[in-house]
């Protein structure tokens, strides 16, 4: 109880604070990059290098009320295989821009729902993909998998693909929960999806699975929680709801009085994690957990765990190409983001040029500010020297924000040697310790709860 208080005392059930999974946050972004950045960046790529490649499906059959990601809905199948022309031409023009041998340590398709893409169209886009950029060895293609938009044919499609790891999104199994944010997935169509996924031969699985929902308690997360342990996923996101009804409209649908308050998110958090643990997870920065097997348990034992936009990662490319509508990449030299709505998107792909209408190119001390944000909230800890000497940090800038952190925080930061350290008792309060290293102004309105 004490332990609470105190981080009540701090702000940590009041603030909205952002997931950083970019530094600078995508807010900051602004309308001065343009497709000819994007393709000279794309250039500059160093050829026979890795990269990564991201590819947006916007598309789901129903719009879930929950989620917050830019999705349309579509009751046929006319406006994905649409869609499908649209990215292979994108591809297309990847292909002529990019530098010779270059490799894929990683491919995931996201959305939406890719699923809904026929199999057929998901045969084509991975050769198309292939033929541009092999799968490096030890690369990995992903897919999110929609068990409710998912059957034998795709599978087959997926599979014969090379697909390496499959992600389902869970949520929560409990009937009433469902309902109420328009997610109806029984427990049993979702083992169904596992065990086909597993019967092809696809060794890895991700589960995503959310805390913080309208009518969840301790014992219905501990409820669905356990059920997931029977489906033994090797990494599961344990991601905090984030209600922004301001923001996505849809979910004005969920009543905001059925939702759990601040403190109870926290002990709905705690009841998951003790289970995951229990079951003999790691646990992965703020919010994941994996089985000691997994590539992303063994990145934070050896330190080289990432971030991104799909949240932590193993991969190390310094690269993330996106395409598709609302697509965000990452370069050494910035970000760069497509044009949100897939009309856009499209007018610019059928005229030939690059998509993107927003973005950030890295200036000032944009880069050892990233890096001191990452390495908190992968490692919880951060090093002055490596901000130093391998980024070009000012000493006494560096020294001033840890005394900072200090100050503002007490217990739950520490120093140790030449590093800004969060111990295990100050992990909740992650996302809020970092913004000390933010040199951007934050909307409040904008982010989403710091628990």
């Amino acid at each position: 109880m004490k332990h609470v208080s105190q981080l009540s005392k701090l702000g940590l059930f009041d603030a909205r604070v952002p997931r950083y999974t970019s530094y600078p946050t995508a807010p900051q972004f602004n309308a001065d990059l343009t497709g000819k950045t994007f393709a000279n960046w794309i250039g500059q790529i160093k050829p026979g290098s890795q990269i990564s490649l991201y590819l947006h499906v916007p598309f789901c059959r129903r719009l879930c009320w929950f989620c917050a990601c830019r999705t349309q809905g579509t009751s046929s199948d006319g406006p994905v295989v649409a869609y499908a022309q649209t990215l292979k031409a994108e591809l297309e023009m990847l292909r002529r821009t990019l530098p010779d041998g270059v490799q894929l340590s990683r491919l995931h398709w996201g959305g939406g729902t890719p699923t809904m893409l026929p199999p057929a169209e998901m045969r084509a886009i991975a050769a198309l993909v292939f033929d541009i950029a092999p799968l490096a060895e030890g690369g990995e293609f992903s897919v999110e998998i929609d068990p409710n938009e998912i059957d034998e044919a795709r599978l087959d499609a997926l599979a014969e693909a090379g697909l390496t790891r499959a992600s389902i999104g869970v949520q929560d199994f409990d009937a009433e929960i469902q309902s109420v944010i328009g997610r109806d997935q029984s427990f049993e169509i979702t083992k169904a999806t596992v065990d086909a996924i597993r019967a092809r031969g696809i060794g890895s699985l991700n589960a995503d699975i959310l805390y913080g929902l309208p009518h969840q308690t301790p014992k219905r997360i501990a409820d669905s929680v356990q059920k997931l342990l029977t489906l033994n996923p090797d990494r599961v996101a344990l991601y905090g709801y984030a209600h922004v009804p301001w923001m996505a409209r849809r979910q004005q649908m969920i009543p905001s009085d059925t939702l759990p308050r601040p403190e109870e998110r926290l002990d709905l958090f705690d009841t998951a994690r003790r289970l995951f643990m229990w079951d003999g997870y790691d646990e992965i920065g703020i919010d994941h957990f994996a089985r000691p097997h997994d590539g992303m348990a063994k990145a934070a034992k050896a330190g080289t765990l990432r971030r991104n936009f799909q949240g932590y990662t193993d991969d190390l490319s310094p690269v993330l190409i996106g395409l598709g509508a609302s697509s965000i990449s990452r370069f050494p030299q910035g970000y760069a983001q497509n044009a949100p709505a897939t009309a856009a998107w499209k007018k610019f792909v059928q005229a030939d040029e690059f998509a993107t209408v927003r973005g950030h190119a890295f200036s000032g001390d944009d880069i050892w500010r990233g890096r001191a944000i990452e390495a908190l909230m992968c490692d919880f800890r951060v090093s002055s020297r490596e901000l130093t000497a391998d980024y070009g940090a000012p000493a006494k800038t560096v020294a001033a924000l840890f005394e900072t952190a200090c100050a503002k925080f007490g217990q739950f930061v520490a120093r140790e040697g030449d590093a800004l350290v969060i111990p295990p008792e100050g992990r909740a309060l992650t996302r809020m310790i970092v913004t000390v290293f933010d040199a951007y102004a934050m909307e409040k309105t904008g982010h989403s709860s710091a628990v």
